[in-house]
Order: structure tokens, then sequence, then C-alpha cells
């Protein structure tokens, strides 16, 4: 009898549960780090090709800058999607509240008695 294994990896199921504020406060500085690091290999590899080192090495270099350079802004674009996600989830959520309290705030007028008007209709 073959056990089933569940074809998604690990990774993904924990990434999936995290909240979008953790997401976003993994990403965001891993990101800028990343991209940091990217342009410091550039640095690195600029100085090297200034040096004469043998043309293998520095473009090697620049390659491995470049991939570090783009992972970074990928990163950190995600970290912005789920920003942005943050704050228009955040006001709905405020926009919603205000409209229920108006819809509450209407309700409650309507059923409240307040002073009570002659009926045109009535005579005393």
């Amino acid at each position: 009898m073959i056990p089933s294994i569940d074809p998604k990896p690990p990774g993904k199921r924990l990434i999936k549960r995290m909240s979008t504020r953790t997401k976003w406060m993994i990403l965001a500085p891993c990101g800028l780090l990343i991209f940091s690091f990217g342009l410091t290999v550039l640095s690195e590899a600029a100085h090297q090709r200034r040096t004469g080192v043998p043309t293998q090495v520095w473009v090697v270099l620049g390659l491995y800058s470049l991939a570090l350079i783009n992972g970074g802004l990928v990163m950190f674009g995600e970290a912005l999607r789920f920003r942005i996600l943050l704050d228009v989830r955040r006001e709905t959520r405020r926009s919603m509240r205000q409209l229920v309290r108006k819809i509450n705030i209407k309700a409650a007028s309507k059923h409240k008695p307040g002073k009570k008007t002659k009926s045109p209709t009535k005579t005393d």
C-alpha cells in the first residue's frame, strides 16, 4: 500500500499560513539587503575589470550581481504589493465601519419616539 503524499512542498503551506503583515515584514528588508549586496558585487566586478583581471572573472561577477539586483528588486516589489494590500484592507474596513455607524444612527432615529406632532385630521 502506497501512502498518499501531499504534492505541495512544506514551505508553500508555511507561506500560505503567514499573515500579509508577516510576509511584508520579511520580504521588505530581505529584498533591500539582497539588492544592496548585488550593488556591492557589481562595484567589485567593475573594480576587477579596471585592474586587469581576466575577462571571465569579472563577467561572472557581473552576471551574479545582475541576478542579485533583480532578485532583490523582485522581493521588494512583492513586499510593496503586500503593504498596499494591507493599506487597502484597512481603508475598506474603516469605510465599512463608518457606513454601519451611519445606518445604525438612521435606524435608531426612526425607532426613537421623539416629539409628537398633532395629526392634521384629528381635532381635540
